[in-house]
């Protein structure tokens, strides 16, 4: 079976884990980090008006972005979609692709299910109405604009480079490759006949399973973040990485050289990082604390449980995601701390687990 993405990526298994997949010289593609900051930057600027009227075409732009981003389909395919396409009991799109081929059902994740289930309530769409009903070069300058307010170069923001971005992600993800060309719509000589191994209930499961975890990552457990390692450190016995979470922030973490080699750990890699409660301390919102712990973020308190000796506290933090520290009943009662207040968490560098995350 042939490749379609063989004149774009191949595998080099000697760099570090995570980032397995290389790009061939020349093509555009953004990580899982890279996406999630066009993400941020798209449901920013999509509140970031007074006008209701402006906020309900920025919400039909960033729909059409994350319909893109999340299915990998065409832009086309996607300004096509009516009401009757969205499937939201089954958190799947059916796409109307250009021939029977490539016409297909599409798993999506939770959080577009919810986005999209307020899009059409407010629209109160028809179930032949199109969903969106815009020019395509408007789309793609306001898809230009987005990435160069992320700091990327403005083709980064093509809905091509997209659907390829998604492409690129879900081969990270290890799903099979005739699943992932049924989803993105291609037909390829061959094609048929190896799907003959995977029934559609089979490719929805696989596919279920990977966006299922996608979303945990995403929303992340409590005191565990996914992230892309951005720098590292090297030192005699140690060494200090930082990563870059999907939510922003930037963790550091340090470990030992032998964990680092075992790991094939590097700049590039995707990791989880995990924080013990009882490492994380909770001050309050003062903006100039002098401390030597590496790792400081800022949240709101969305729960304090008090017990004899101990109290749980747990912040909401500014990418939605969830820490929580144990702190002495005595420290928080110091702190005067209650639901709704805006406090620090800290914690130090030696407090941070990194594990290779389970695709």
């Amino acid at each position: 079976m042939s490749n379609p993405f063989s004149n774009d990526i191949f595998l080099d298994r000697k760099k570090p884990r995570g980032s397995d997949f290389t790009l061939s010289p020349g093509v555009k593609a953004l990580d899982t980090i890279q996406l999630g900051e066009m993400e941020r930057s798209f449901r920013s600027w999509a509140k970031d008006s007074p006008r209701k009227d402006i906020r309900r075409s920025r919400q039909r732009i960033l729909h059409i972005f994350l319909l893109i981003r999340y299915s990998g389909a065409k832009l086309h395919e996607i300004l096509s979609l009516k009401s009757v396409d969205i499937k939201l009991a089954d958190r799947v799109i059916n796409i109307r692709g250009d021939g029977p081929e490539s016409s297909r059902s599409v798993e999506i994740p939770d959080d577009l299910v919810k986005d999209l289930d307020y899009y059409l309530q407010e629209g109160s769409f028809k179930a032949d109405e199109p969903l969106f009903g815009i020019d395509p070069a408007h789309v793609r300058r306001k898809f230009y604009e987005r990435a160069e307010a992320c700091g990327l170069p403005r083709s980064f923001g093509n809905p091509s480079t997209l659907r390829r971005s998604r492409s690129v992600e879900l081969m990270r993800g290890n799903l099979p490759l005739p699943v992932i060309q049924k989803l993105l719509g291609h037909s390829t000589p061959g094609l048929t006949s190896t799907l003959l191994d995977f029934s559609e209930e089979d490719m929805h499961h696989m596919v279920r399973r990977h966006i299922d975890l996608e979303s945990k990552r995403r929303t992340s457990a409590r005191n565990t973040f996914f992230g892309k390692i951005i720098s590292v450190i090297k030192g005699d016995i140690q060494s200090e990485v930082v990563l870059l979470t999907l939510g922003g922030i930037h963790i550091t973490s340090i470990i030992t050289n032998g964990s680092l080699e075992r790991m094939r750990l590097g700049k590039g890699s995707f990791v989880s990082a995990e924080i013990k409660a009882p490492s994380v301390f909770i001050a309050g919102p003062e903006r100039d604390l002098h401390v030597s712990l590496e790792n400081r973020v800022k949240g709101t308190v969305t729960q304090v449980i008090i017990g004899k000796v101990n109290a749980e506290v747990l912040l909401r933090l500014e990418d939605e995601t969830e820490l929580c520290a144990v702190i002495t009943s005595s420290s928080l009662k110091r702190l005067g701390l209650r639901a709704g207040d805006e406090a620090c968490a800290l914690f130090g560098s030696y407090a941070v687990i990194l594990n290779i995350p389970v695709c």
